[in-house]
């Protein structure tokens, strides 16, 4: 064990035994280090760490506190889709949250953006401008369909983190995650196949399915442990499965990490019915705990995983840089790649690759993680005192979503045209399914710095779902 994990581990007892109470102010580091004899930046990394076990938090210019206790919210019940494969639909209400665009009045929480403001993006934006101010003509050739060689080696190096040991050859860039799973679906299925997700399951995920032609069958999910097994046999049992495509680390809505047993019984499962697993991993990088969970790849040895990735999630979206590892299909990956949009824009694969190599890319993440799991919990706040009781919200282990369920009766449609007119948006729950479940349920994103006015918006959504519930209680009354 190294020295800050040793002192980490003995202000972790002291906390759980009440020596440091609940609010109460941690000792200094300088007197941590003259203490137990060890250098500052050892206290700080064992402070870091217990940061990150929610724990301690550090409050600027004060020092470090031990965290409140929090009574954890009610979770959403296990999902229960209809398991039998079925044609997509909802495309019209998604197309109405991705259609909206930032504008003075309108505050954002459906949008599955992160936190692009922050200082440690610096030197992406310094690398991108440095790129277009020397003339670097490289950043405007065509590249390698596969990507440039300097960020594929990066991201090689970053996976040593999840698990995976992957060549860089074995790696393709994308022009986001979006067309990496697009680009593995159609390496391995084609028209009127069954592909089995989790759900709620990304609704770019499901439009994805729906414009290739290819039938989702749903399968019913926890909201901690993520896809049920027991049912995802039954489905390969009964149903010709081509593939099982599902985000297990940080999952997108419902936040949960698939535990690293039920990965492996899951590997198993697909290799007992020969089928693909489309392993969608944007938000693994940003899970709370740390080292971060591993991958399903990591445990694949037969090439049957395609894993999906990309810096949407993790640096900023507009960037729309991606990659794949497809594993035993990467000829035919390739193939789709280059018929669907041909080598992908070079300018901030070579910015990222700069980023990541300079040593910014695991310090923004370290950022990052700290700051989305206070959100987190800020957030979480707000919703329990601003939504009617009996409201269930996620406990998202990773990431910056939070799924809440309403009333089964309720209809978020309804609410979001209302909230429209308010300057409020939300991602409404019936996105997330192929059949158009979860009208009760709407996804909030946590990732801006929590600002007065956002909590009043999430005030505003409060109190309209109060509103909208007492009128429909009058209306049945009547």
């Amino acid at each position: 064990m190294t020295r800050y994990a040793r002192l980490a581990a003995i202000l972790s007892q002291r906390i759980e035994q009440g020596l440091y109470p609940a609010g109460d102010r941690l000792p200094s580091v300088r007197a941590l280090s003259q203490e137990h004899g060890v250098s500052i930046s050892t206290v700080q990394q064992a402070y870091r760490q217990l940061e990150e076990r929610q724990l301690v938090e550090a409050r600027p210019k004060s020092g470090y506190f031990v965290r409140p206790r929090r009574a954890p919210a009610a979770l959403p019940a296990v999902t229960a889709p209809v398991q039998r494969p079925v044609d997509i639909s909802q495309w019209e209400q998604v197309l109405e949250l991705i259609r909206s665009k930032p504008r003075a009045g309108l505050i954002q929480l459906g949008r599955g953006m992160p936190d692009i403001a922050e200082p440690t993006m610096k030197p992406l934006m310094k690398a991108l401008r440095d790129a277009a101010r020397h003339g670097d003509l490289r950043s405007l050739y065509y590249d390698s369909i596969q990507g440039v060689s300097a960020l594929r080696e990066q991201i090689a190096r970053l996976l040593l983190d999840s698990g995976c040991r992957i060549d860089a050859e074995q790696l393709m860039i994308t022009t986001g995650c979006q067309e990496a799973l697009s680009a593995g679906l159609r390496a391995v299925c084609r028209p009127g196949d069954i592909v089995a997700v989790d759900s709620p399951c990304f609704h770019g995920t499901m439009q994805t399915l729906k414009g290739l032609g290819i039938r989702a069958l749903e399968i019913p999910t926890d909201p901690l442990d993520g896809i049920s097994l027991a049912a995802l046999e039954m489905a390969l049992e009964q149903w010709p499965v081509k593939a099982i495509l599902l985000t297990p680390n940080c999952n997108n809505p419902l936040g949960y990490i698939m535990p690293e047993a039920n990965k492996r019984r899951l590997l198993t499962l697909a290799q007992r019915h020969d089928a693909a697993i489309i392993e969608d991993d944007v938000y693994g990088d940003i899970a709370y705990q740390y080292p971060r969970p591993r991958t399903i790849k990591s445990f694949d040895e037969d090439g049957r995983v395609l894993l999906c990735s990309s810096f949407s999630k993790t640096l900023a979206p507009g960037l729309r840089v991606g990659w794949i590892a497809p594993g035993r299909y990467l000829e035919r990956v390739l193939h789709m790649k280059y018929i669907g949009s041909g080598s992908t824009a070079t300018q901030p694969q070579l910015a990222i690759a700069d980023f990541i190599r300079h040593g910014h890319y695991l310090l923004h993440l370290r950022r990052m993680r700290a700051r989305y799991q206070q959100n987190r919990d800020r957030m979480t706040d707000w919703i329990m005192k601003y939504f009617p009781a009996g409201t269930r919200v996620s406990q998202p282990r990773g990431g910056f979503m939070l799924w809440i369920e309403l009333d089964e009766e309720f209809d978020t449609l309804r609410l979001n045209r209302h909230l429209e007119q308010q300057g409020v948006q939300i991602a409404v729950g019936s996105i997330f399914s192929a059949s158009g479940k979860y009208r009760n349920c709407l996804r909030i994103n946590y990732a801006a710095k929590l600002s007065a006015e956002i909590e009043q918006a999430v005030l505003r959504v409060g109190a309209t779902v109060q509103q909208l519930m007492a009128a429909d209680t009058l209306a049945r009354s009547d």
